[in-house]
């Protein structure tokens, strides 16, 4: 790892890393509060709908008010101070700007976001996870086109996992799967963000001081953000889906590599090279100690008998047959660690995880009944969850995903648990977005088709 170095030698040249960020919620801020005390970056640009808002923030994690204070772009590049504005194009069309951050959180806005980045020659770093989720490959195949990194975002899960696949590919081991930790019953698939904090585990009182965010907390819970995450993780990696989505077993992290094994071997695996989730529970809510809540891992299977006897003399965490062992990260830092991501980019031409392949989707599920003429409300509402499904079924069904069943009619009565398709609701076809995913069912269609014979 040399990302520092070639960071430092950029700000001894006096070439930083030019960045502009879009987005000032919990992520952004996040690396906003670190941003200052890593070499050879400057913070050119700051995008928010809420101007007003990111500068509290700015101000929230010790940012002087002097150092936000420019007037224009020119002046944030002359005197390496940052502009705070409401549009976004405003900094994504600005030649000296390097890498877009984007941070918004809204998978329709990231979308257009990425494309315009691409067409200006920037990389772009997709924190808005829900964007890569049902768009990722074919945005992965526009900036190639363009010549520019296109990355998942470090420190948020599916980049960390997609590091330990990394890491244990290049050591020689197949993947067995690989994925993060959750906290999850069946119930929680109902949560809205009118129940979010009991069953979070929370005080109102200290989510309201914290400023968390209910929508954000439900899609965490409810199943979206794990469905989301793992499909940017399959689409990175060619691990693929379960099947029948996500399990969600109860497991510590010890148990790791017996519960990620195929089931003819004790687990719970239709196969190996999947992803999925373990839960931090068990079914009837008791938590289980030493749990990975907040943690990514994988399981390696050692390649033969001299592996596996290296395995125990190093005292790696293996199942009982000694066959098979994990690697694991039991936190994640988010907006803190972004900046790993952003410099690979720029300095080592490097994503921290990019979609190869469409194995995966996100789809939209039914929280409850719905009827003709309601609005779907998205990920963390009170309509929708997400459900992670192989793609080749998703297209073949002419499934909805989640990060797209927002603010779109309902035209056919659906009842809880059900899939929603295209049939079901009447989509804005003008939206850029929802052109761009039909572009990629289409581009990919035929080899989901031959894929799924």
């Amino acid at each position: 790892m040399n990302l520092h170095a070639l960071l430092s030698a950029r700000a001894a040249a006096g070439k930083p890393v030019r960045v502009g960020v879009i987005g000032c919620g919990k992520f952004g801020t996040m690396f906003l509060a670190q941003a200052l005390r890593i070499p050879g970056l400057h913070i050119v640009g700051i995008a928010d709908i809420a101007p007003g808002r990111a500068a509290e923030q700015l101000a929230r994690c010790d940012w002087d008010e002097a150092q936000y204070g420019a007037r224009s772009m020119g002046e944030a590049m002359d005197k390496g101070t940052t502009h705070l504005t409401d549009d976004a194009m405003t900094i994504i069309a600005h030649p000296s700007i390097e890498v877009i951050a984007e941070c918004t959180g809204n998978p329709i806005a990231a979308t257009s976001h990425a494309l315009a980045s691409f067409k200006h020659g920037k990389h772009v770093v997709m924190v808005t996870v829900e964007t890569d989720a049902f768009v990722g490959p074919l945005l992965a195949q526009k900036a190639k086109e363009a010549g520019v990194i296109y990355s998942l975002a470090y420190g948020d899960q599916p980049a960390l996992i997609c590091d330990l696949v990394d890491w244990a590919r290049t050591c020689g081991f197949a993947v067995v799967a690989a994925g993060r930790g959750h906290k999850w019953l069946t119930r929680y698939y109902k949560t809205t963000p009118d129940t979010i904090w009991n069953d979070w585990g929370i005080s109102e009182a200290d989510a309201k001081e914290g400023g968390l965010n209910p929508r954000m907390f439900t899609c965490f819970l409810d199943g979206s953000k794990p469905a989301i995450e793992t499909a940017a993780v399959a689409n990175a990696t060619g691990l693929e889906a379960p099947s029948q989505g996500l399990a969600f077993p109860p497991c510590a992290i010890h148990d790791l590599p017996h519960i990620m094994r195929p089931t003819s071997e004790g687990g719970i695996l239709e196969r190996k090279g999947l992803v999925e989730c373990v839960s931090s529970i068990e079914r009837d809510g008791r938590p289980i100690p030493h749990h990975i809540r907040f943690g990514v891992w994988v399981v390696v299977e050692a390649g033969n008998d001299y592996v596996k006897r290296c395995f125990k003399e190093y005292s790696m965490k293996t199942d009982s047959s000694g066959r098979y062992g994990m690697l694991y990260k039991e936190w994640h830092l988010i907006g803190l660690e972004l900046g790993v991501s952003i410099a690979a980019a720029a300095v080592r031409g490097e994503a921290t995880g990019c979609p190869i392949t469409w194995n995966a989707d996100a789809v939209a599920s039914a929280k409850r009944d719905l009827k003709p003429g309601e609005l779907l409300d998205g990920e963390g509402g009170y309509t929708v969850a997400g459900r992670l499904m192989p793609a080749a079924e998703s297209v073949a069904r002419g499934v909805v995903p989640i990060g797209l069943a927002q603010k779109i009619k309902v035209v056919r009565p659906m009842k809880e648990g059900q899939i929603v398709t295209w049939a079901d609701v009447a989509a804005d076809e003008t939206v850029e977005a929802y052109k761009v995913r039909r572009e990629m069912e289409r581009l990919y269609a035929p080899k989901l088709a031959k894929a799924a014979e």
